[in-house]
């Protein structure tokens, strides 16, 4: 019998905006991974990826040199953004394409694609700064958790929603989050950590928070179910 689906590109079940930004992210580590290879760039190609973090890079001086010094040069905002698609290494890459294709599969199957990238790229903005803000070390940020953390937290609210209309528990929608706060804290007490944790924890709340303005009906569907309760 004919399958219908039969040699269906995968990809076209990926939502066009997180497909865009996983391609952005995989390309630029290929890149970086060929480099340190030494298949691209010859003896320079292996300190492509220390470069790009001393250009790319957020950290708290940021902050300082923007708002505390009067420096608010383009190198310096760009890295409000930059940040998210230069990551550590292969392993930290590869983890957050796959975050971001399995909640942007959910999310972006109901956000329309300017409402996802606003989300998104919101959530690594103020991410970012809340981390500037509240940071006790001067540790460099990289990738793209803090907007991967803001879809979780519109993940959060859609759970939320529809836990709501199922008549159970909603505080289920926080299982996920619960679970990789859980693990985020054994690791951090196995190996040590950084504050970049912060930036995380932000953009999951400005995610939370975002979502209902920016989800179909945005205020006006978030009020109007608030009046029902």
């Amino acid at each position: 019998m004919h399958n219908p689906n039969h040699g269906e590109n995968p990809f076209n079940a990926i939502p066009p905006v997180p497909l865009a930004l996983v391609l952005v992210i995989a390309g630029i580590e290929l890149v970086f991974s060929a480099a340190g290879a030494g298949f691209v760039g010859g003896a320079g190609g292996i300190g492509w990826r220390s470069a790009a973090f001393q250009d790319y890079a957020f950290a708290p001086a940021v902050m300082t040199e923007i708002f505390e010094r009067g420096r608010g040069s383009f190198d310096l905002w760009k890295r409000f953004v930059s940040y998210a698609f230069v990551h550590i290494n292969f392993t930290h890459t590869l983890w957050a394409c796959v975050l971001l294709l399995a909640l942007g599969k959910f999310v972006g199957e109901i956000f329309r694609p300017l409402a996802f990238a606003l989300l998104f790229f919101i959530s690594t903005i103020l991410g970012a700064a809340i981390y500037g803000l509240l940071s006790w070390q001067n540790a460099p940020l990289l990738g793209a958790y803090p907007g991967v953390y803001g879809l979780i937290g519109a993940y959060t609210y859609l759970m939320w929603l529809t836990l709501e209309r199922m008549g159970e528990n909603q505080l289920k929608a926080f299982q996920l989050i619960g679970i990789l706060l859980g693990l985020m804290l054994v690791y951090s007490m196995i190996f040590g950590s950084t504050p970049t944790w912060i930036a995380e924890v932000a953009g999951f709340v400005v995610g939370l928070f975002a979502a209902p303005l920016l989800a179909p009906g945005g205020w006006t569907a978030f009020v109007n179910r608030m009046r029902k309760r």
